[in-house]
């Protein structure tokens, strides 16, 4: 089956385009075409002027839909966060689960692995094994160290579900670094109290990301500049960053994607109100915080954080765009997603001047019409 996106720019994660048509085969990025030359027989969508990119990429968020996941992880909390993410233009997503008990991991697991859903990527685990003393938001009595053996046995339990750990490098052996790792999870340094020497390290024995930039780490000071100097000098680590102007200032996010490049990239870390359970998380005004004022999640979505992004921190629309799919494509070793070229998969997000959605599609197939 063909369908063909026109009358829309389309940012390709390459390249601005403008006069031109998306052609989709199925669920591929079959061609790029003049409007003069479309194939015929092809469900033809008009796209009224609006923009075309590259499916949006959330590798940390908590809850959508009106659901936190991790509350209760269930079937129907699934379908209503994935529901609920796709409508705001997010194509491909991490569910993200924070420090908890043995129990609700392998509850989330279970969910996750037995119901797949084309938007749902895998879990990313931020906890247990961090550091007490930057967990921010996250329960102290589940915090530990990792041991070889559980962590062995969870990657059995999850047969490839889990796709990203967080984890504090100081609190490690390298061993546990490398046993995620050579199972293709992606380890991310954060919750983390690691001196400039002890990220570094890190970096050097497999780790490859860090979990919200600034949050929940050791701070830059000019003396001591910590797991946010080790990030900024490494040269091959990426680092995610919150761009709701909250969990970092804007300068922040200015200046960090001054240094880090293309190594930086979005993620929302967004959760959902919720009054019950291990995590409870109130709605203020512009945030959510735990019930002491403790700043948790954030309440934006991908695109409002790509909108911040060029309204507020000086980045173009073309990188701020590549920061929210291109790059964390990357990341996870996605490579059939985050770009507009032939033969990649057909998630795109299609949004309006005003940075709202219009059309969310995944594998090809419209998910919000």
């Amino acid at each position: 089956m063909l369908t063909i996106l026109t009358n829309a720019t389309i940012f390709t994660g390459q390249e601005k385009i403008a006069g031109k048509a998306l052609v989709i085969e199925d669920d591929k990025i079959k061609a790029i075409v003049d409007k003069e030359k479309l194939p015929e027989h092809a469900e033809l969508i008009y796209c009224d002027e609006n923009f075309i990119a590259p499916g949006l990429i959330d590798l940390q968020i908590y809850g959508g839909g009106g659901f936190l996941f991790s509350n209760d992880p269930s079937v129907h909390a699934l379908d209503a966060m994935s529901d609920g993410l796709m409508a705001t233009g997010t194509t491909g997503f991490l569910i993200t689960v924070a420090t908890n008990s043995d129990e609700l991991f392998r509850k989330a697991i279970q969910i996750v692995k037995e119901n797949p859903r084309p938007a749902v990527i895998g879990l990313h685990l931020e906890g247990p094994f961090i550091n007490p003393e930057k967990r921010g938001a996250h329960i102290p009595g589940y915090i530990k160290r990792p041991e070889i053996a559980e962590i062995r046995e969870l990657l059995e339990v999850a047969g490839g579900v889990i796709k990203m750990v967080t984890l504090a490098p100081e609190m490690c052996d390298p061993a546990v670094i490398k046993l995620l790792t050579e199972h293709n999870v992606v380890v991310s340094a954060g919750h983390s109290n690691a001196t400039f020497e002890e990220a570094q390290s890190g970096y050097e024995n497999g780790i490859t990301t860090t979990t919200h930039l600034f949050n929940a780490m050791s701070s830059l000071h000019h003396r001591s500049t910590g797991l946010p100097g080790a990030a900024y000098l490494s040269n091959n680590a990426f680092a995610s960053i919150i761009p709701d102007g909250i969990h970092v200032d804007f300068n922040t996010l200015m200046i960090s994607k001054r240094i880090m490049k293309e190594r930086l990239f979005l993620i929302t870390d967004a959760v959902e109100a919720c009054d019950e359970g291990a995590y409870i998380h109130v709605r203020r005004k512009d945030r959510f915080t735990l019930p002491d004022g403790t700043l948790s999640g954030s309440c934006i979505t991908l695109l409002q954080g790509i909108k911040n992004c060029v309204e507020h921190a000086g980045i173009s629309l073309e990188e701020s765009l590549r920061m929210a799919s291109t790059y964390p494509a990357k990341v996870i070793g996605a490579n059939e997603l985050g770009k507009i070229v032939p033969g990649f998969r057909a998630n795109l997000t299609i949004f309006s001047d005003k940075f709202e959605p219009v059309y969310t599609i995944v594998n090809g197939k419209i998910m919000n019409k």
